[in-house]
């Protein structure tokens, strides 16, 4: 629903991650006035929260709620449990391995959980429209960054809720980098006016909070920055070259 102004409110998934940023991007450019969420999951570093609330507060948005949810409780996932988090030597090594299974960074119905979250807000709000960062070509693999899930949510969303039952809201879920290669989310971003100094998306951070630079994250990162033929401007415990 748009103000008198004719400004429509939306929900944004924002981690603090590359992705998320550039959705964040995406939607202050589209017009909307931006409601931004992020979750303190029970994930083993803080460092992506920080980054969430420096990204958010650069762009200029007024509303930021940080929800929590302890997945602590369940575990199975390397970045709510004590399971190792994979290194590879190279984006080459990486992607030579991609298809052979879920990886253990994978978080158990994490999407699910926040885009349930971000419906919530949406419908407090009067807003039909909710963003969220998933990549469905360079990425790990995961089954919750499919077109066919963020179909099915928006499905979902619209059976499961008062606005939908009634007809007063018709939801959407923006995925806008759903077919992007990390190169093209990176160009977009900069096209945009990202500061991606300000975001971090590593598995594995060091206790001072570099990036690891060989978890599948900062692989899938550099990569994506290499071939926009730009340098990534954070900094990185560990380089690796292309």
């Amino acid at each position: 629903m748009a103000d008198r102004n004719g400004i429509r409110d939306a929900v944004v998934l924002v981690s603090g991650g590359l992705d998320s940023t550039t959705v964040l991007a995406i939607a202050k450019a589209e017009g909307y006035r931006v409601n931004a969420l992020s979750f303190r999951y029970g994930q083993r570093h803080a460092v992506e929260l920080e980054a969430a609330r420096r990204v958010v507060a650069a762009m200029g948005v007024e509303r930021h709620v940080i929800a929590d949810i302890d997945l602590r409780a369940f575990g199975g996932s390397a970045l709510t449990d004590s399971i190792a988090v994979p290194k590879h030597g190279s984006a080459a090594e990486l992607e030579a391995g991609l298809g052979e299974g879920i990886p253990v960074t994978y978080v158990p119905a994490r999407n699910t959980v926040f885009l349930s979250f971000a419906l919530a807000w949406a419908e407090t709000l009067g807003a039909s429209d909710l963003f969220i960062g998933v990549n469905a070509l360079d990425y790990s693999g995961y089954p919750d960054c499919r077109p066919e899930y963020i179909a099915a949510f928006e499905t979902l969303a619209n059976l499961a809720t008062k606005a939908g039952v009634e007809g007063t809201s018709r939801f959407r879920i923006h995925a806008p980098l759903m077919t992007l290669d990390k190169a093209a989310i990176v160009r977009r971003g900069l096209e945009l006016g990202v500061d991606y100094s300000l975001t971090h998306s590593c598995y594995d951070p060091t206790p001072e909070g570099l990036s690891c630079g060989a978890c599948d994250s900062c692989l899938l990162r550099l990569k994506g920055f290499s071939e926009a033929g730009t340098t990534d401007p954070i900094r990185y415990d560990i380089r690796t070259s292309f």
